[in-house]
């Protein structure tokens, strides 16, 4: 099934189940930050051989909740994702970090007690690269003059070629947990998906690629201050 009519899918399910919600809850209205680890990857067509790519996020976060167990999120982060060649048993070595203005918005769902929440969140995403940075441990414009140089079955246009497409799109998944440590503060933990929809090339049939969608996973600890 394709990813993403499946992730589509199960965001019309959860509208579904947020309208459904009749039993009225207290507002409540929470900000906070986080903070963590990313490790990414772009997926290419033809395949570029790579293994994950590690970098930071952090950012602010905004909740509202109005309905039991139903809510929702934005958040503004500052991403770090791209790519990590792989270079079979030789030793060169290449990187491409990019970095994001990221900002998801999530539903959010939630369940547990009083003191310990778990939650799963899910929604779109948009993204705006402010910047990249690639390293290498070669001349990446003199290929060529390396005689044990991986280059077949190969593509290489990718090690010099700028990112075209500075703004993303994609869909978020996480799941995690929240403790609250009085009832206006919170700490939480979570583990989330990225599937970019973007390509950072163009993907006409006279390009390079057909597809250079960013892929990512994300580890973040929060804190959060309930306002009302």
């Amino acid at each position: 099934m394709n990813l993403p009519k499946f992730l589509s899918a199960i965001f019309a399910v959860l509208i579904g189940l947020s309208a459904s919600a009749q039993k009225h809850y207290e507002a409540n209205i929470t900000i906070g930050g986080k903070a963590g680890a990313t490790m990414s990857r772009i997926s290419f067509s033809p395949s570029v051989p790579q293994s994950m790519l590690n970098g930071i996020m952090m950012g602010v976060t905004f909740r509202y909740i109005e309905e039991r167990n139903f809510g929702l999120i934005a958040e503004v982060n500052v991403e770090q994702r791209g790519w990590k060649e792989k270079f079979e048993e030789t030793p060169y070595q290449y990187q491409r970090k990019l970095t994001y203005i990221q900002i998801p918005f999530l539903t959010h769902i939630y369940f547990g007690s009083t003191k310990f929440h778990g939650f799963f969140n899910a929604g779109p995403e948009i993204s705006y690269m402010i910047g990249e940075r690639s390293s290498s441990n070669f001349d990446v414009d003199n290929i060529s003059n390396l005689s044990d140089f991986p280059k077949v079955n190969r593509s290489l246009e990718q090690l010099s070629m700028p990112v075209e497409n500075k703004f993303d799109y994609g869909i978020s998944i996480g799941l995690g947990i929240e403790y609250f440590i009085k009832r206006n503060h919170s700490v939480n933990l979570e583990g989330r998906l990225y599937y970019g929809l973007g390509n950072i090339y163009g993907s006409s049939k006279s390009d390079v690629f057909a597809a250079s969608r960013g892929m990512a996973i994300q580890v973040t600890l929060g804190y959060n201050f309930r306002l009302r």
